[in-house]
């Protein structure tokens, strides 16, 4: 891989390594992660595979994944 941006087809990423962290039973609609080599994290929505990705630094995944276990994002379910 020359260049991962964000944005870029997820498909362009490869196939292996995915995972649905945030699996429900949402009839298969997930996000999927994938941690990639230098530590950054890819989002993709499991429905289009081949659609954009997220990509998202360590440090943005560790303060939203901290944010979300200390309730910030609480608001998104009301």
């Amino acid at each position: 891989m020359d260049r991962i941006y964000n944005g870029m087809p997820a498909g362009q990423l490869g196939t292996e390594g995915w995972r649905r962290p945030w699996s429900g039973g949402n009839g298969g609609s997930c996000v999927e992660a994938l941690r990639l080599g230098d530590g950054r994290v890819a989002l993709r929505q499991s429905t289009d595979p081949d659609g954009p990705a997220l990509i998202y630094t360590h440090h943005e995944i560790e303060r939203f994944i901290a944010g979300v276990k200390s309730g910030d994002a609480d608001f998104l379910l009301v």
